[in-house]
């Protein structure tokens, strides 16, 4: 598939059902293997998340259903392989809001991101601890919570920047030995300023 296929943008209007899918936190973790490691047969993956086969093989065929998995070549006719279609899935956060449910769905699914973070984090100590990653890994892995002031034109500016930015790095790193799977997760979360006084900010001016 070429590379400009390799995302998938969806519609909350018209793949509402699809959404809702992706959840279910087991359905996000096989379709994160899937997207890291490569095929796999629902055996393998029930090894890696120490779930059932029935149960993996479940949720890989709901996954399928809705087109985020597909079959992958087998090795023999005994086996069932499946593979990631997408590298990336992503949605309109605006068109989110906007639909029913949508808000509850993108609540969730920014949920289950926080949760791979924190799974990601003890995985990066564990590798370091036990040598499976190199000492000069140490000094360019962290976590940051930079605060700067921004306009939405500016967070929307600083996204793309980011995106092309790391899609230009992987690109001129992709065959070079030294190279390892890095976890990159970013936010932007702009907050309200806190009321003066510590009374509900949806009420302030309402006296009459």
């Amino acid at each position: 598939m070429d590379s400009e296929d390799r995302g998938r943008v969806l519609d909350p209007t018209q793949d509402g059902a699809a959404l809702k899918a992706l959840t279910h936190p087991l359905r996000l973790t096989l379709l994160g293997l899937l997207r890291q490691h490569g095929p796999a047969t629902a055996s393998e993956l029930a090894v890696r998340t120490g779930e059932s086969s029935a149960s993996t093989s479940y949720h890989l065929r709901v996954l399928a259903k809705y087109a985020f998995v597909a079959e992958a070549d087998h090795r023999d006719s005994r086996e069932r392989r499946w593979k990631s279609v997408h590298d990336v899935t992503s949605w309109s956060n605006e068109a989110m809001h906007a639909s029913p449910g949508g808000t509850v769905i993108l609540s969730v699914l920014r949920r289950r991101q926080i949760e791979h973070l924190q799974q990601s984090l003890d995985r990066h100590e564990a590798d370091l601890d036990s040598g499976r990653l190199g000492e000069e890994w140490q000094e360019p892995s962290g976590l940051s919570d930079l605060m700067p002031r921004l306009t939405p034109e500016a967070l929307a500016e600083l996204w793309e920047v980011f995106r092309a930015k790391t899609a230009e790095l992987a690109a001129r790193d992709a065959e070079d030995p030294r190279a390892e799977q890095v976890v990159l997760f970013t936010a932007g979360l702009p907050l309200a300023p806190d009321p003066v006084d510590g009374t509900d900010a949806s009420a302030a001016g309402d006296g009459s």
